[in-house]
């Protein structure tokens, strides 16, 4: 670890570089996407706040559950799919201000945006240094699939609750940690990752130490329990008693088969010239996931982010259905990018500054290709 203080708090003026920098590839992002719904006649308010998700969001907001899509095929798509902290924000937002309930939950994501990229930065400083930890926010904001974090998805909110809770995790305040862990497990089925975490930290110190506090078992209890209750929640709505949530989710075709669906994708891409180039990026980007993971892993990152990072990447790329979504679904993924702002902080500022943004320049692009095609993210 660098010398960074680790008793010290993640005091709003040292993570500043990192908020700004982050805020700029974030306008960037959203001018490319400005100009480019220009050029194609689209709204980019619309395709930010009320396209794909984010309608089930808002219908959920506006309406509450019990919503659902009969397709021709006779599948029914549910808005219990979606998990309520989102919706419970913007129909909030919408109560306290003139917002609609798209416009709250934009709201809602661009600000619990920036609160990710503080707690990202948190962790990165917590471990390697303030420097690492600038480049681990900035280098998030500039994933290419980065445009998520400025729509009125969930993705933003989540990695927010999920990066604060590893620091809390990192910290050992088990009590905060538990309530964090349990409000992303109520914004994303992923959340089950960030109680992995929690747990996976919690039974080490308690087999080191031998003994545990009433902290930290409280914190054990209260991380499962938003996850949980919506889940049980869903499964007494639907009659279908602890498995109704993964009815529910089948119906939209989602479910895991260790990545056997998504193996046959990739394959079905070799069949024709024309989309080999397209497969062969498939590949490419899976293994570069695998290969940041091992670096990780070499990096000797803390067991509880290395549990968090591979039940992310594993539910992510092991999921059986929507697999032009698994760029975005790998989103919240941030400590993947671990060794590769490690070795820019080592850089002089001049050099990673460009290099970081080139990736933001790339990145808008991308942006406002992907958010202007015809499918959803």
């Amino acid at each position: 670890m660098n010398d960074v203080d680790q008793h010290e708090p993640p005091i709003l003026r040292k993570a500043l570089p990192a908020l700004l920098g982050y805020a700029g590839v974030r306008a960037l992002g959203l001018l490319a996407l400005a100009l480019w719904s220009a050029a194609e006649g689209k709204s980019p308010h619309t395709l930010l706040s009320a396209r794909w998700d984010s309608l089930w969001y808002t219908r959920v907001a506006g309406a509450g559950y019990g919503w659902s899509v009969t397709l021709p095929d006779g599948t029914v798509h549910s808005n219990l799919a979606f998990f309520p902290l989102l919706p419970w924000l913007e129909r909030g937002g919408a109560a306290i201000s003139p917002l609609s309930h798209a416009d709250a939950g934009l709201a809602v994501s661009w600000l619990a945006s920036l609160a990710a990229a503080w707690g990202i930065f948190a962790v990165g400083a917590h471990l390697y240094g303030r420097r690492a930890g600038v480049c681990l926010a900035v280098l998030w904001g500039a994933l290419p699939v980065g445009i998520v974090a400025s729509m009125a998805y969930s993705e933003a909110l989540f990695t927010a609750l999920a990066a604060w809770g590893l620091y809390a995790v990192l910290r050992r305040h088990w009590l905060s940690a538990g309530l964090l862990a349990s409000l992303a497990g109520l914004t994303r089925p992923i959340g089950a990752a960030v109680v992995a975490a929690v747990w996976v930290a919690a039974a080490t110190q308690i087999a080191r130490e031998r003994r545990a506090s009433w902290r930290t078992v409280l914190g054990v209890l209260l991380a499962p329990a938003g996850a949980a209750a919506y889940v049980l929640w869903v499964g007494h709505r639907t009659g279908g008693g602890l498995f109704g949530y993964l009815d529910v989710q089948g119906q939209w075709g989602n479910g895991f088969d260790g990545g056997a669906a998504f193996a046959r994708f990739v394959a079905d891409k070799f069949t024709s010239p024309l989309s080999a180039l397209a497969g062969t990026g498939l590949v490419v980007g899976v293994a570069l996931v695998i290969r940041l993971y091992v670096a990780g892993v070499r990096q000797r990152q803390p067991v509880p982010l290395l549990v968090y990072t591979g039940c992310v990447v594993l539910l992510a790329l092991c999921a059986s259905g929507y697999f032009g979504s698994k760029p975005r679904l790998l989103l919240p993924a941030f400590p993947l990018l671990l060794p590769i702002a490690v070795a820019l902080a080592r850089w002089r500022t001049s050099r990673s500054a460009w290099v970081l943004g080139g990736l933001a320049l790339v990145s808008a692009v991308y942006g406002a290709f992907w958010l202007n095609g015809s499918g959803p993210p």
